[in-house]
C-alpha cells in the first residue's frame, strides 16, 4: 500500500490566515505506523484522507487526495453551507390553512386549503395543533373543497432509485411532508391471525391511516413488497417474516394524500368535518391565510440535520435553497455553487448524498472544512456538527483526553466517511476520511441492500481505522 506523502504544504489561499506555531513534519516512522493501521483494517475497495492544520491551511498528511469517491451523508455539510448562503440562518418553512370565500357564522362559503412549504420536519402533533388552531377562529363547517397545495418543491416518489422499497431513509420528497414521509406500521398475533394496523403517529396524536394499507402474503420473501396504484398505496409483508408483536415505519410514496388524511382526521376531532382532498400545485392568488405552523429556523434545522443524518431534511432545505424543478438539477446547482465558492470539482446528483452517482475527493472536503469560515458563516459549520471526544478503537469516548471531535460521518454499503475537525489545546486540525469500495456496493443484489453479507464487518473495520487515524493525527500534530 503506498505510503503518505509527507507535506507541510500550503494549498490553499483562502484558508485563515492566523500563523500558530510551527508544526513539525512527520516523521518516516509515523507513516509507517499509519500504514500498518490501514493495512491491519483489511478494508476492501479505496482510502483516501487528509488533515490539515485548520489555522494555515497546510497539509500535514495526505493519501490518494484527488480520489474521487462517493460522499454518502458527508454532503450534509456543503448542503447546510449551500442552503444558509441561499436562505439565510433565519429562513424558517411555513405549512398555512388558507381559505377562498367567507366565513359566515363559523361556515367556510368556499374552499379551504392546505399549504405545503416544503416543511421537511412536519409531524403528526405539528399537524394537530394546526387543526387545534383552525378550531379556535371558530371554523365548524367548509361548504367547499378541500384542497391540498403541494408545488413547494418537485414532487419525487424517492431520492435514489437503487434502493429497496421499504427503506425509510429512502423518502419520497414533495412539497407537503409528514413524519419525514413514513407511516407506522405494527403488528401482533390475534389469536390463529395476525392484527395489523398503519398509523401516523405522535407523541401526542395517533390518528389511524387508510390510504396506506398492509396485507399479509404467503410468501418467503421479498419481506415487503410495494404497489403504488392510485387512489390506495399498498404494502403486502411475508407472513413468515413477523415474527412476534412488533412494528417499524414504512415509506409513503405519494405523501400528499397522506398528509391530507391525517389532518382531515385530526381536524374531525374538533368538529370540522372535510371532504376527501383533492390535490393542487399552488392555492388561488386570492386565498386569504387563515392560520400556519412555522418550523425552526434554519441554522436549528441544519444541526438536527447534521445529528440524525436525515435525508429527507437534506433534500428540503437544498431544494428549497436552489429553487430547481428537479432533484437532479438541484444537486447541479450545488455543484456549480460549491465550484464557485469553495473550487470543487465535486458532483451531486442530490444534497442528502443518497445518490451513488455523486463524487467527491478528501482534497475537496478539506477545502471546505478550511474555507468554512471565509464563506460567511463564521464558525458555524464546526458548531452544526456533532461533538465528540477523542475514542478507543470501539469508539468510547476516553473520558480524560482534551481532544474534541467536530465532524460529519457518512455511511452507504461499502462506504464509511468522516469529515470535520480536530480541536485541542495545542491547536486544530480539518480532515477528511473516504472509504469506499464503490464496486462492491454495486455488486449487492437489490433484496440485500438494507444488510449486505459482509457489510456490518467492513464499516466496522472502516470505523476502528477512523478513529485509530484520527487518534494518531492527535497525536502527531496538536
Amino acid at each position: 500500500m503506498a505510503g503518505m506523502a509527507a507535506v507541510a504544504r500550503p494549498v490553499w489561499a483562502e484558508a485563515p490566515s492566523v500563523v500558530p506555531r510551527p508544526k513539525r513534519r512527520p516523521e518516516p516512522g509515523e507513516h509507517r505506523a499509519l500504514n500498518r493501521l490501514i493495512e491491519a483494517a483489511k478494508l476492501s475497495g479505496a482510502l483516501a484522507y487528509v488533515v490539515a492544520d485548520r489555522a494555515t491551511g497546510r497539509v500535514l498528511a495526505s493519501k490518494d487526495a484527488s480520489l474521487p469517491l462517493p460522499p454518502a451523508s458527508v454532503a450534509k455539510a456543503i448542503t447546510s453551507l449551500y442552503a444558509l448562503e441561499q436562505l439565510g440562518p433565519t429562513y424558517r418553512f411555513r405549512t398555512r390553512l388558507m381559505r377562498q370565500g367567507p366565513v359566515v357564522n363559523g361556515r367556510l362559503e368556499g374552499d379551504l386549503y392546505l399549504v405545503g412549504g416544503g416543511d421537511p420536519n412536519l409531524d403528526t402533533d405539528d399537524l394537530g395543533d394546526l387543526a387545534a388552531a383552525l378550531a379556535a377562529t371558530g371554523l365548524r363547517a367548509v361548504t367547499g373543497r378541500f384542497i391540498a397545495c403541494d408545488g413547494a418543491l418537485p414532487a419525487h416518489t424517492r431520492i435514489a432509485a437503487d434502493q429497496p422499497d421499504h427503506l425509510g431513509y429512502n423518502p419520497a420528497i414533495s412539497g407537503l411532508n409528514l413524519n419525514y414521509n413514513r407511516v407506522h406500521f405494527e403488528w401482533k398475533p390475534a389469536g390463529q391471525v395476525w392484527q395489523l394496523a398503519m398509523d401516523a403517529r405522535g407523541a401526542r396524536f395517533v390518528p389511524p391511516v387508510v390510504g396506506v394499507k398492509v396485507a399479509l402474503a404467503a410468501r418467503e420473501a421479498p419481506i415487503f413488497a410495494y404497489e403504488g396504484s392510485d387512489p390506495i398505496e399498498r404494502w403486502t409483508v411475508a407472513e413468515g417474516a413477523l415474527g412476534k408483536a412488533g412494528s417499524r415505519w414504512l415509506p409513503v410514496r405519494r405523501p400528499t394524500p397522506y398528509v391530507a388524511e391525517v389532518f382531515a382526521t385530526l381536524a374531525a376531532a374538533h368538529g370540522l368535518t372535510l371532504p376527501r382532498a383533492e390535490i393542487m400545485a399552488q392555492p388561488p392568488a386570492d386565498a386569504v391565510e387563515i392560520v400556519a405552523h412555522e418550523g425552526e429556523d434554519l441554522t436549528a434545522v441544519l444541526a438536527d440535520m447534521l445529528r440524525f443524518s436525515t435525508n429527507l431534511t437534506a433534500e428540503a432545505v437544498g431544494l428549497m435553497a436552489s429553487g430547481a424543478g428537479s432533484l437532479l438539477g438541484s444537486g447541479a446547482a450545488m455543484s456549480d455553487w460549491a465550484r464557485r465558492r469553495f473550487g470543487l470539482a465535486a458532483r451531486f446528483v442530490d444534497h442528502s448524498g443518497l445518490g451513488v452517482q455523486s463524487a467527491i475527493t478528501a482534497e475537496d472536503l478539506v477545502k471546505v472544512m478550511l474555507r468554512a469560515d471565509a464563506a460567511r458563516h463564521g464558525d458555524l459549520l464546526a458548531g452544526l456538527m456533532r461533538e465528540k471526544g477523542l475514542a478507543d478503537d470501539e469508539g468510547t469516548e476516553l473520558k480524560s483526553n482534551p481532544v474534541r471531535i467536530h465532524a460529519k460521518s457518512g455511511t452507504l454499503n461499502f462506504v464509511s466517511n468522516l469529515a470535520g475537525y480536530v480541536a485541542a489545546p495545542g491547536g486544530e486540525l480539518a480532515f477528511a476520511i473516504i472509504a469506499a469500495d464503490p464496486t462492491r456496493r454495486a455488486a449487492v443484489p437489490m433484496d440485500e441492500r438494507e444488510q449486505p453479507k459482509g457489510g456490518r464487518s467492513w464499516t466496522r473495520r472502516a470505523r476502528r481505522l477512523h478513529h485509530q487515524l484520527i487518534r494518531a493525527w492527535s497525536e502527531a500534530y496538536l
